[in-house]
């Protein structure tokens, strides 16, 4: 039996980069998920993967949303729970971020 072997030609690959929206960039819909963001989370910056998101509103506010009623609504779990959780599946899985 013949098992032929396919080469591939090396790649050289980039990451796509998108366009982070700063802050004081922030306008209408973004700059009101932006301030929503850091009065719910208690911090006083936009955390960079919302920033990315940014670029298209809509998804930034239904990702804002999805996580909002996950990690900060009230639920069985309390919000500390939740995010220690959150923290060891990520190292878990080897996130670096």
């Amino acid at each position: 039996m013949h098992i032929a072997r396919i080469k591939f030609k090396e790649r050289k690959t980039t990451m796509a980069s998108i366009k982070m929206i700063p802050e004081e960039e922030a306008e209408g819909k973004v700059k009101a998920v932006y301030e929503e963001i850091k009065s719910n989370l208690g911090i006083d910056f936009v955390p960079n993967l919302y920033k990315v998101m940014a670029s298209k509103p809509d998804y930034l506010e239904a990702n804002w949303n999805k996580v909002k009623t996950v990690m900060v609504d009230p639920g069985k779990l309390d919000r500390l729970t939740k995010e220690i959780i959150a923290v060891a599946v990520s190292a878990v899985m080897g996130c670096e971020y």
